[in-house]
């Protein structure tokens, strides 16, 4: 098992270690593959020199039980997992999930509730010195005072909560090898304070200079549109070239984030992911039934960070930044090298992607040396005149995978933006991605069609969504293919009413589409959404705006999109009803709601579908 990174005192003793220079505690199991940050990490400190092991998803209860790995020399390390504990353990409905993907066997109740911080407060109990850095996706986007859903409450600053020395934000490759290196050189937490990246606790503003100061924690629980504007303005903080350090009170003390970091070189990139990870889970997990999240990601190849579609209900921007980042094809093709080889490669490599497909290079030339705009948007309301919209880089490298011995085809299952897509004039990437990329279905993401809905989302207009449809019904048509869009839509985002879900409805009856999955929006820590749900306004706007949070409201809206849906018909009368649509109960073709003697619901079961009429 020397391969793998320890994740106990045996493993430790076989590497001959004496004392760990780094321990990582983890809300996942460890998967040793570059989709899973602690995996990233710790590969990271240990290609450095490191001495680092892995405690994953210990018992929290006891202070004691962190202790087993023995006591690092120079850091713990914490990471909730893979995603925010909290949406890891609960659904839109508040209800319990049945299954955590990121837990040997897909077991419930191996992490607690908010993982960072019941695990950063039990380590100061066990060694109330040692350095305790939070990191990951949870610490990253809790970083200011923040809205729990699931809590529904204000909360303060996670590392106010955890009382950790210092939060790296991001991705956390640049800050934990910076961070390391001064703790190796015997620094204290203090003189890392001006570390890019990372955001930490001070007693006064004593020292600080150029800072942008947000309302306080305090001040947003006695006004909620000041939230709003908390988040509006540290929003336009986040840029590595043009950022400023940004501070709010948090109870006595202030929360200060120091600037982002600068985007990674195509050379970081590829140091990273040409570490030597296993690809799998730890082979202790094997007789509790593996890990399942490995799955969706086995023979999958992450080719970019990053994304400037900066929908608002999508955190990414804030944890990855807008500026696009991306492998070199040497780098990408030797990984898909180390898939075809793979015992259990059947041939099919699942996705080569990111946050966004086709999001190869940087939205415009200056992003790399000014910044992403601070008041525009790349894409919305509709692409800047000055986006580079070529696909070419991204054509070459998938042409270049699929030539690879031993692969047959690529699939492209990340989020494709078609807006994007439609803006590269020769049509060259919808042809390739046809006649190469699809395996039937092609999932993309309009999230909506009401143009309040969409304005708030910061998503494109309807016209947009219909251009592609008939563009890529086209394309198939003239390669002789039968290939399909699967439509991803969002019930009650902020903003949304009930006529606009009514208007969605409409047009999935028009077009002839009944979605088998819903998505019932989640106000998760760190979006602009979210920031709009608590605070019953639009931050970029100050307009007051709808906000569907009662449970039979938003379980109105989701009914709508699946009209047809027999389980749904009381639901769907209520919503016409009440928004004086009657004209859509009846037994025309547009009426949502049949109700002509010959129409008969079909019993709802687990094999029926629905057959839809085209219109």
């Amino acid at each position: 098992m020397k391969d793998f990174l320890p994740i106990s005192i045996e493993e430790i003793k076989e590497r001959g270690w004496e004392q760990l220079d780094f321990l990582f505690v983890s809300g996942d199991a460890y998967v040793d593959h570059p989709s899973f940050g602690p995996a990233v990490i710790c590969r990271v400190l240990e290609a450095q020199g490191y001495k680092v092991a892995l405690l994953c998803q210990p018992d929290w209860h006891k202070p004691e039980n962190f202790a087993v790995l023995g006591k690092p020399r120079l850091a713990v390390l914490i990471s909730g997992g893979n995603l925010d504990s909290m949406l890891c353990h609960y659904t839109a409905a508040k209800k319990e999930r049945k299954k955590d993907n990121y837990t040997p066997g897909g077991e419930m109740g191996k992490r607690p509730d908010h993982a960072t911080v019941v695990y950063s407060q039990q380590i100061k109990k066990l060694w109330p010195d040692m350095p305790v850095i939070i990191g990951g996706i949870e610490a990253s986007l809790r970083r200011f005072a923040h809205y729990d859903y699931w809590e529904d409450k204000l909360l303060p600053s996670i590392l106010a909560d955890s009382h950790a020395d210092l939060l790296i934000y991001g991705m956390g490759e640049k800050q934990i090898t910076e961070v390391a290196d001064y703790l190796s050189g015997g620094a204290s937490m203090q003189d890392m304070h001006y570390i890019r990246g990372t955001a930490y606790l001070a007693d006064s503003l004593e020292g600080i200079d150029d800072y942008v100061e947000i309302p306080s924690y305090e001040a947003c629980l006695k006004n909620k549109k000041l939230f709003a504007k908390a988040h509006y303005l540290q929003s336009k903080e986040q840029d590595p070239f043009y950022g400023k350090t940004v501070v709010q009170k948090n109870g006595s003390k202030y929360l200060v984030q120091n600037p982002a970091p600068y985007p990674l070189t195509q050379q970081e990139m590829d140091a990273i992911y040409d570490l030597d990870y296993k690809r799998t889970y730890h082979p202790s997990y094997e007789a509790l039934g593996g890990v399942p999240a490995i799955e969706e990601v086995r023979f999958s190849i992450i080719s970019c960070r990053g994304c400037f579609g900066s929908c608002s209900f999508c955190a990414i921007h804030s944890h990855q930044g807008r500026i696009i980042q991306s492998r070199s094809h040497e780098s990408i093709l030797k990984e898909a090298r180390i898939i075809a080889a793979m015992p259990d490669f059947k041939g099919y490599i699942h996705d080569v992607g990111g946050p966004t497909a086709n999001f190869r290079h940087p939205a415009c030339a200056k992003q790399l040396k000014v910044g992403a705009c601070r008041d525009r948007q790349c894409l919305f309301p509709k692409p800047c005149p000055n986006l580079d919209s070529s696909h070419s880089d991204y054509i070459e490298l998938l042409r270049k995978i699929r030539a690879i011995p031993g692969i047959k085809k690529v699939f492209i299952r990340s989020g494709i933006r078609y807006d994007y897509l439609l803006e590269e004039k020769t049509g060259e990437f919808l042809d390739e991605l046809c006649r190469y990329h699809v395996s039937g279905q092609l999932k993309i993401a309009p999230e909506h069609v009401a143009p309040r809905a969409l304005k708030n989302m910061g998503k494109p207009g309807k016209e947009v969504y219909l251009k592609f449809m008939r563009a890529f019904s086209k394309k198939n048509k003239e390669i002789g293919l039968k290939q399909f869009l699967v439509p991803y839509f969002i019930s009650s985002h902020p903003g949304c009413t009930l006529d606009d879900a009514i208007e969605l409805a409409e047009f999935l009856c028009d077009i002839g589409h009944q979605p088998e999955q819903v998505q019932d929006f989640i106000p998760t820590p760190g979006s602009l959404s979210t920031a709009m749900y608590y605070s019953g306004c639009n931050p970029e706007t100050g307009r007051e705006i709808f906000v569907a949070r009662n449970p039979h409201e938003k379980a109105m809206q989701r009914a709508l999109m699946q009209y047809k849906n027999p389980r749904n018909r009381m639901l769907v009368k209520e919503s016409l009803l009440k928004a004086g649509r009657n004209d859509l109960i009846g037994s025309g073709d547009k009426c949502l709601l049949k109700i002509n003697t010959g129409y008969k619901a079909k019993p709802a079961g687990k094999n029926s579908r629905s057959k839809t009429k085209k219109r």
